[in-house]
Order: C-alpha cells, then structure tokens, then sequence
C-alpha cells in the first residue's frame, strides 16, 4: 500500500505525459504497426501515417481518447484496403476528442470509416472511396459517425458508397461542410439526428443528392432541427444500385433533396438543378411498424430562396412518368406526398403537416394515409398553411476545443 501511494505521489509530482508522435510507415509490416500505434496511443498523441500505400487485409481500430490520426494528404497517405478479409469497416473509433485528417481510404469490404459514441470527433481533409465505381458490393458508408456528438465533417470527399457517402445517424450537433459526395447512392444522409448543419458542399452524381430522414425502431428517433444551405445539389442521376431492401434502395434517382419524416428543416440558398425526378421531395416513412412514440410524418419544412434550374424532366418513381405527362411533361421543383395520417393499432392517426414552399412551384399527390403508393396520386398544387413557417433554427456552435476546428 505504502508503494502504492508513492507511486501515485511521484505520478502527480512528474505533470502530465507529454505528447508524442507515433510514426507508421509502408512496408511489409505496415499493418501491424498501424494497429501496433493506435493500442499503443494516449491522450494527446498523434499516429501519423507517412506518405505512400499501406496495404490491409484487416480493418483498424482505435478506442482512445484525445487522438489524432494523420496523413501526409489525400492521395499522398493512401489506406488500400482492396485485400481485407471479412466485411467490416477500415477504421473503427470508439474514443472520443479524436481528429481524423490528412488520408486517403480505398475499397474497404464494409463501411470506411465510422465512429461510434464519440464526442467531439472531427473528419477534415480525407477521401474515401471505391475504385471499382458504383456496385452493390461497395461498403454501405463513407464516413459514418453514429450515435456521436459535437460531430465535424469538413472537405472530406467520398465516392461509391453502397448506402451514403457521408452518413450521420442518431447523433447531435452536426457540422458537414465543404465537402464533395458523388457516386453514392445518397450523397449526404441526415438520419434520426438533432441540430444538424449541412452547407456549402457539392453533391452530384448521386441517385440522390441531401436525405433527411426519421427512421422507426432506432434507439434515437424524433429527428428535428436540420439547416441545409449554400449547397450545390447538381445532376444526381446515377442509377440507384443500393441492395435490395435497404430503405435508400427505394430513392428515385435523380432526386435532389429529399426530407422524410423528420421536423423542422430548413432548405434555403442551395442550387438544385438537373436532378431528373424532383429537386425538392417531401415524404412520409411509408412501411408498417411497432415503434410507439413515433411520428411518419414531415413536419415543419421550408424550403425558400433556393436556386433551382431544370428538374423533374425524368422523374424514376412509379406513377411519376403518368404524373409528369399529367402536368405538360415536367414536374414542379416541389413534390409533397400529401400524407397527413397514419395507421397505429389499426386506428388511424392524423397530424397536421405543415410543408411550406415559400417560393417555389409544387404539387401535392394528396395520398392523404402512409403507406400508399404515389401512382394513386391526385395532384394538385401545395396551398400555402394556414401558419407561418416555424423559426429557423439556431446555427450549430460546436465547442472550441473540437479538433481540427477552423
């Protein structure tokens, strides 16, 4: 006992460790030591990766706090993970107060890289992709931060991803900005999350550009509070290859942004053009479920002051070409479901939904129920609610000391 505490003592009397930098280089043995360094890390220390391939065949994990893992550049630093055995994803960060930067990650069989009850974790200046272009074999998720807070995406770029290409789940306070997602089958997905800016990133080529959705049967739903702005959201028409039942399987492609059972989100200052099936789409979750407490509907959506050139001239959603032909061979910039109740124990509910499209044309299919099918659609054009639109809401401050934070 008496070691004991002198031990503590002489801990106390030597200060804090000082930081190190944990070196990692190619070479045959480049795999080992990458996760050699990220078990061997403490608060404070940075594994830096230096330039050149690194090959894995099994995916890395770090489970510290207060670390930063650094690249020499995207595209100097390349992660190739075209050998992993198994299907789970390259990086896996359970630490919190954690930087990711400076990297490019290829091919992994699963995910990229996803993080998961962290706080405070930043991605800045990475690329995640998949060489062999869209595939359904593709990981689902670029970047994947699930179950987080205090969350930074910033210039980060993804290609290929089989689900989204940058993916935030059932988190809050959520930055994604100046970032590029193409090729994806979602470019960017806010999902079942709290207070979330999305700006000032390209998302093209992309079955479908910006989700917001709310999903049943998840320990976080209610999603609310989503500001999307200063967006180019360009010429998303790459054929959805998502597997099927996956719930992003059934976004039409070509679909610019989509809100979908989720509360008070504001959509102002993006440019939308050549998405082929609508720029603005604004649903209900449509499938049966056992979730009490939650709501299928949007609620609470603006959209105003948006850039929005040719859409809707190819519109991929069934009922959508007859739809089209109805209105003089194009849809309006706005498309609502019209869905204002759903089915709970056989009774049915009903809400008031407030959908304001300030200035901009748009229809309603005036489905009236969740769960029917757009080609039942009676269109007619969106009334203006009798409400005025919500507050928008206040503009997510992630704390000072979140790393890489300019």
């Amino acid at each position: 006992m008496r070691r004991t505490r002198l031990a503590l003592a002489l801990l106390a009397l030597a200060g804090p460790v000082e930081a190190r930098t944990l070196h990692v280089k190619p070479g045959p043995r480049a795999a080992e030591a990458a996760q050699e360094a990220l078990i061997a890390a403490r608060p404070g220390d940075t594994v830096a990766f230096a330039p050149g391939t690194f090959r894995f065949t099994t995916g890395l994990s770090l489970d510290v706090s207060g670390v930063t893992l650094r690249g020499a550049g995207e595209g100097k630093t390349i992660l190739d993970f075209s050998g992993q055995r198994g299907s789970g994803e390259g990086l896996l960060i359970t630490g919190s107060n954690v930087l990711v930067t400076g990297f490019t990650m290829r091919d992994t069989k699963g995910d990229g890289i996803k993080s998961k009850g962290s706080d405070r974790i930043s991605f800045t200046d990475l690329t995640v992709e998949w060489t062999g272009g869209p595939k359904p074999t593709n990981g689902a998720y670029g970047v994947y931060p699930v179950s987080s807070t205090n969350i930074l995406i910033d210039r980060v770029t993804v290609r290929g991803a089989s689900d989204a290409g940058i993916y935030v789940g059932q988190s809050k306070h959520i930055v994604v900005r100046n970032s590029r997602a193409e090729y994806n089958v979602a470019g960017i997905e806010i999902e079942n999350s709290h207070h979330a800016d999305v700006h000032d990133n390209l998302v093209t080529k992309n079955a479908g550009g910006i989700l917001v959705f709310d999903l049943p049967n998840l320990p976080q739903m209610g999603g609310h509070s989503t500001r999307l702005f200063r967006n180019r959201v360009i010429a998303n028409d790459t054929p959805n290859f998502a597997a099927p039942g996956n719930i992003v399987a059934e976004v039409p492609t070509g679909t610019g942004i989509m809100v979908m059972a989720n509360r008070n989100v504001h959509v102002f200052d993006n440019e939308v053009d050549g998405n082929g099936s609508a720029a603005f789409m604004v649903i209900a979750y449509s499938k049966p479920f056992e979730s009490p407490g939650y709501n299928p509907l949007p609620r609470d959506v603006v959209i105003r002051n948006n850039r929005v050139g040719r859409n809707g001239f190819q519109p991929a959603f069934p009922g959508g070409a007859e739809l089209a032909l109805a209105l003089g061979g194009v849809l309006p910039p706005g498309l609502w479901d019209g869905v204002e109740a759903w089915t709970s124990a056989g009774a049915r509910v009903s809400e008031p939904v407030h959908v304001h499209f300030v200035d901009v044309p748009a229809v309603s299919l005036n489905l009236g129920t969740a769960g029917r099918s757009p080609g039942e659609g009676r269109p007619t054009p969106v009334e203006p609610p009798q409400v005025p639109p919500p507050a928008e809401p206040p503009a997510v401050i992630l704390p000072p000391d979140q790393p890489g934070l300019r």
